[in-house]
């Protein structure tokens, strides 16, 4: 807390003490949600299998601050039970999961069980610890039924998938909504009352990502080798935004589910503004006038497996009932996403250059909300 000033130690009083379980904070979103979490004051519990990437962001930059990491399965729901009863969280983030549409199809059986069946774990493991008041599961944009509609999909708006991905995270949500109203009564005060929702985010980028088959870490694959970058489906539009976007959004929603689960429960879009929902080749030129030295992208005339051609959400929501907003536009993300990577390849400190960058997204936000008054 103290690299962010007594201004923003007392906004961000909250988090100060919180015992925070985070499953997947091994991977990209839950290093950064993790580095975040400590930066704030809160003592991060983490579960996941080992990073998914050599090297990944968890070991160059996370894995320091989280208090207590275990490196298991979420399919192992003994083990996912024995470990938060230990921790005795207040706060639960869920993570963990198959992340990649590419490696849905060449693996839909694990996919669908790490997404749906650890959900079900993780919330069975949250109905046997008693100290845990708020719950936030992140799904995906994806979990909505594509219809190509170029406006902005709704939390009302049907659920669905024609890839194992997709289809996984729908049925996640669908897990979710029935463990609320089965098992997680409404109000704080009868007992074992949770407060539970579900995060949809878009595209999210950021320093530390070297997962296969997204855009920006093929990008700075390809250009940190000399190479040329090849696009799969140029025209392509996606909800992009930096990572802080939606993590800050979690931390939102948590803390209203932490002082009142009944009024915030329910399913929250974090999506960019329409200005931000870009198609990938537009993203992949603005990343080679970051990078420089001559970057280049191709358009590859044969595609691996089938994507939608258009995804935008729409976070009303989220920003009428959480007072959330993006802050960073999607050209200031892609350059701090270059700035983290070529950081790294120079050699740089990165969790010291990561604290930094949070912070200094902090700094922006504040700067942001004041003058939206």
């Amino acid at each position: 807390m103290e690299d962010l000033g007594l201004t923003h130690q007392a906004r961000f009083a909250f988090w100060q003490g919180k015992r925070v379980f985070v499953t997947g904070h091994t991977g990209f979103k839950g290093s950064w949600l993790s580095m975040l979490l400590d930066l704030l004051g809160a003592q991060v519990a983490g579960y996941a299998l080992d990073p998914p990437t050599r090297p990944n962001l968890f070991e160059l930059a996370a894995s320091k601050i989280v208090a207590r990491s275990v490196h298991s399965d979420i399919l192992d729901a003994r083990r996912l039970k024995a470990e938060m009863q230990a921790a005795r969280p207040d706060i639960v983030f869920h993570l963990a999961a198959q992340a990649l549409v590419g490696e849905s199809y060449r693996r839909p059986r694990e996919t669908f069980a790490a997404n749906c069946l650890g959900t079900v774990h993780l919330l069975e493991a949250v109905r046997s610890c008693p100290s845990v008041q708020s719950v936030v599961v992140v799904t995906s944009d994806k979990c909505y039924a594509n219809k190509g509609w170029h406006w902005g999909y709704r939390e009302i708006d049907e659920l669905g998938g024609h890839d194992p991905y997709s289809a996984s995270k729908a049925c996640a949500e669908l897990v979710v909504d029935a463990y609320r109203h089965a098992f997680f009564t409404p109000t704080r005060e009868a007992p074992g009352c949770v407060g539970l929702a579900t995060a949809r985010s878009g595209n999210v980028i950021g320093g530390g990502d070297w997962s296969a088959d997204r855009l920006v870490p093929d990008c700075i694959r390809a250009f940190s080798e000399g190479r040329e970058v090849a696009l799969r489906h140029p025209d392509h539009i996606r909800p992009w935004q930096h990572v802080f976007e939606p993590l800050f959004g979690y931390l939102a929603l948590a803390q209203r589910l932490f002082e009142d689960g009944a009024g915030f429960a329910g399913p929250y879009n974090f999506g960019p503004p329409a200005k931000g929902q870009k198609s990938v080749q537009w993203v992949a030129a603005q990343v080679c006038r970051a990078w420089g030295g001559g970057a280049r992208y191709r358009v590859e005339q044969s595609t691996p497996f089938p994507e939608a051609g258009v995804l935008n959400l729409d976070s009303t929501t989220a920003a009428d009932r959480l007072g959330w907003m993006p802050v960073w536009g999607l050209e200031t993300a892609i350059e701090k996403s270059v700035a983290w990577a070529k950081a790294h390849l120079a050699g740089t400190e990165m969790t010291r250059f990561s604290r930094a960058q949070l912070a200094e997204y902090i700094f922006a936000k504040s700067d942001a909300e004041a003058a939206h008054g």
